[in-house]
């Protein structure tokens, strides 16, 4: 199907307007963006939330007088001192300098990880409560700009390049943006190309955010902050395969090792908006850009289909039974066979243009 190139006019607006008028009546309603119907869903789901913890969830004991817990305990006790300290000095460090202080005794970055994730979620507080900052990979650009705690002002909409995504989320302020969406991209190599186009300054106003691949903490963040600032559009670009799908969901209903700060991280509004598996036949991708799913692939969509949230996203299941029945799936670069800048030349402008989200 062949669209033509629609520029920035008022009438581009109207799909987008009319979405953002659903998006804040609902959360006028009742403090969230529903994604369904009034299907019931375990408790662990809350569909303005996302996954979360439940109060009757399994949990452990680590004891200082167990020889299988002993060593735990120990690691726990030494990670809570150093904690105690950042605290006390209204200091901050990253998990990988607290890894580095002792790397023979904690014996790899993960086990510090899961130590931090297991204090987080006994304190019920968030990890930049224990002063403890994640390293950011994501990166931002568009119509934004703000000002981080140290005072530094920071303009993405000028730039030729990317922004890093802050360390600190909590502590940027002034945020200001007339953007009319956010775009969520799952690639780097995708998000640069869109910036090679000057995607965002031939659309209307919009950010761009990509977590280049799973996203990381502060990724997330910036995305949960946005929203609560400007409670704008959000859509997400991914690829039409079982992982893309996987990151997405991260964004919109976030994870389980992290369901215990959900609230702080998920955005059940966002959007997908491609590239859907019925993208592929609707626009003729021809069989050679598309790649066979491989066993794994298969799990993981089936995995994803029975999870809770899928039976409030009939569209959603709609897509990845398409994709099962055809065994087949397509990175985003598949787009290239009609041209090397139809993504943002014609897929995106037209899919917001008509409203072709789900």
């Amino acid at each position: 199907m062949a669209f033509a190139c629609m520029g920035p006019e008022a009438s581009f607006f109207e799909a987008l307007d009319q979405h953002r008028a659903s998006l804040l009546a609902a959360l006028r309603r009742g403090g969230g963006e529903s994604p369904g119907g009034g299907t019931h869903l375990p408790s662990r789901f809350e569909d303005s939330v996302g996954l979360q913890m439940v109060s009757h969830c399994t949990t452990r004991k680590i004891k200082s007088d167990s020889p299988k817990s002993v060593q735990k305990f120990a690691l726990i006790l030494k990670i809570l001192s150093m904690i105690y300290k950042l605290v006390q000095n209204n200091t901050y460090a990253t998990k990988r300098d607290i890894y580095y202080t002792d790397s023979q005794l904690f014996g790899n970055q993960t086990i510090v990880d899961n130590i931090i994730n297991d204090i987080s979620c006994m304190l019920k507080v968030p990890r930049r409560s224990l002063h403890i900052l994640s390293m950011s990979k994501g990166l931002i650009a568009g119509n934004l700009n703000y000002i981080e705690e140290d005072g530094t002002k920071v303009n993405c909409t000028c730039r030729a390049t990317a922004v890093a995504v802050p360390s600190n989320i909590q502590g940027i302020r002034n945020l200001i943006s007339d953007a009319k969406f956010l775009l969520i991209v799952e690639k780097d190599a995708t998000f640069q190309r869109l910036l090679d186009d000057d995607f965002c300054k031939k659309m209307p106003p919009c950010i761009m955010v990509t977590g280049k691949g799973v996203p990381d903490l502060n990724t997330r963040l910036l995305v949960k902050k946005l929203w609560d600032t400007f409670h704008i559009p959000i859509f997400t670009l991914v690829d039409a395969d079982p992982h893309g799908i996987e990151i997405m969901c991260i964004y919109k209903y976030g994870s389980m090792s992290m369901s215990f700060e959900a609230h702080n991280l998920t955005v059940p509004a966002i959007r997908w908006l491609g590239l859907l598996p019925s993208d592929i036949k609707r626009l003729n991708v021809p069989r050679e850009s598309l790649i066979p799913l491989t066993k794994r692939d298969e799990m993981k969509l089936d995995s994803i289909l029975k999870r809770p949230y899928v039976t409030c996203q009939p569209l959603w299941r709609k897509e990845m039974e398409i994709m099962a029945d055809s065994k087949m799936k397509a990175e985003i670069q598949a787009l290239t066979f009609i041209s090397s800048d139809y993504l943002s030349r014609v897929y995106l402008p037209n899919k917001i243009k008509f409203g072709g989200w789900i």
